[in-house]
């Protein structure tokens, strides 16, 4: 009989236990017991499996319709508005707009199998995967850069985790620069960026994803314009484009290399015993060489088309993070809750009510340039503690005082290290100012 039953997992365990009980090798108690059912329950169970049988433990409900099931009507009604009206509305929308509309009250996974026994849903899991036509190589070396930052614990358990930036070269497939850095922040791209215009001069484009580095949203006015980051910036000011890609299929030669690298590169750390990042860079230049002779290839024109350096190109000021200021009529202006004032010249005077650019520099200093011209200036920070005069009063002792001064910066500190707007560059800088451990 069994041979004619369809029984679940759970009713198949359950013939197993009738089978022992029969055998008297289990009480119907035990019995309840493995199956998490009481003895009144085990017995029940095992009269119906004497009387039929595995068909006794089988399910009554099986092949019944269930007692929520909405109507026919419904079903056929709600078909029916979709094929007329929302043919290709997606199940979610087209739910919400029967329930609006129509007042017709169903809910989103009924209405998907509903939608898809019509056949007017298809699911995900029969759907044509998309085909990605590979795009040809482009023709010269330095036409076009693809540039990416692959996470990946590159030490694996000996060393931290760290990012390598890959700049390979679409014609050749040459990986041209690589670098570690903690992260994908501006600064480690421009001094990656500055490392590869040294060595071969400035290519056509940079080809990126959609990082915030590369890519502003919204218009960001105070990096150079709408849509332009600073990294954007700093390549109009060197005559390169910036090409962001729609998706990662889009710039899959350097996501194949990144695959490449996480594989062999991170073999060849172990192998040499390299644990940090330092120590890393070191030996980049070298798998880089070896790399490039087992993979790289001829590009399909023997141009070169990256271009020289012009002397006007001075990268120190151009890779920097640059924000327009005005100049108040106190001659002074903000930057990062930094008041700023400038010196009190007839040349600054002249720039009062007038824009002028603020650089800050990788090491966190800053430079006030109006054109070419340098503006010298004093730095007063904003809500600086002081000890009120009070406090000085009351302590009497400069050695409690200056405890107390210190307290207060160390919890400055603190504070300004939780914040999460802040960047890891800078953190690094809070902690080394302040003598703390990393």
């Amino acid at each position: 009989m069994t041979e004619h039953v369809t029984l679940s997992r759970k009713e198949l365990d359950r013939l197993q236990i009738m089978n022992r009980i029969a055998e008297r090798r289990l009480t119907r108690q035990r019995a309840g017991e493995l199956l998490g059912l009481c003895e009144r329950q085990a017995r029940r169970l095992y009269a119906a499996f004497q009387e039929r049988g595995a068909e006794g433990l089988a399910s009554a409900k099986r092949g019944r319709p269930s007692q929520r099931q909405l109507p026919q009507a419904t079903r056929e009604r709600a078909v029916e508005l979709i094929r007329e009206h929302y043919t290709d509305f997606g199940p979610t929308f087209a739910c919400q707009k029967l329930v609006e509309v129509h007042g017709l009250a169903v809910s989103v996974e009924t209405l998907r199998l509903w939608m898809i026994q019509a056949e007017i849903w298809i699911p995900r899991s029969r759907r044509a995967r998309r085909s990605h036509q590979p795009r040809e190589r482009r023709a010269c070396a330095g036409e076009l850069v693809q540039i990416d930052g692959s996470d990946h614990p590159w030490f694996e358990e000996r060393g931290p985790a760290c990012t390598l930036l890959v700049y390979i070269d679409d014609a050749t497939g040459k990986l041209m620069e690589l670098r570690f850095a903690e992260s994908e922040s501006t600064f480690d791209y421009f001094a990656a960026t500055r490392t590869y215009l040294e060595k071969y001069g400035k290519p056509v484009a940079f080809y990126s994803d959609r990082l915030s580095v590369f890519h502003v949203a919204k218009g960001d006015k105070s990096a150079g314009g709408a849509g332009l980051s600073q990294f954007g910036r700093a390549m109009n000011d060197l005559n390169i484009d910036i090409i962001c890609a729609n998706s990662p299929q889009a710039k899959g030669r350097v996501e194949r290399a990144n695959r490449t690298l996480q594989d062999r590169l991170v073999k060849e750390l172990r192998l040499r015993g390299i644990c940090d990042a330092v120590a890393g860079q070191e030996y980049l230049p070298v798998f880089m060489e070896e790399h490039n002779r087992r993979f790289a290839r001829p590009a399909r024109n023997s141009f070169d088309a990256h271009r020289p350096m012009r002397q006007c190109d001075t990268l120190d000021e151009i890779f920097t993070l640059q924000e327009q200021r005005k100049v108040s009529q106190s001659l002074t202006l903000r930057y990062h809750t930094v008041l700023y004032l400038l010196e009190d010249t007839v040349e600054n005077r002249a720039l009062r009510g007038h824009q002028v650019t603020v650089h800050e520099h990788e090491d966190g200093t800053q430079t006030i340039r109006h054109g070419d011209r340098r503006i010298r200036y004093r730095a007063h920070p904003k809500d600086e503690a002081r000890v009120p005069q009070g406090a000085i009063v009351e302590n009497k002792r400069l050695g409690e005082v200056l405890g107390w001064i210190a307290e207060r910066q160390r919890q400055r500190d603190i504070e300004r290290l939780a914040n999460p707007q802040i960047t890891l560059r800078a953190k690094k800088r809070i902690r080394a100012a302040a003598g703390m451990a990393p």
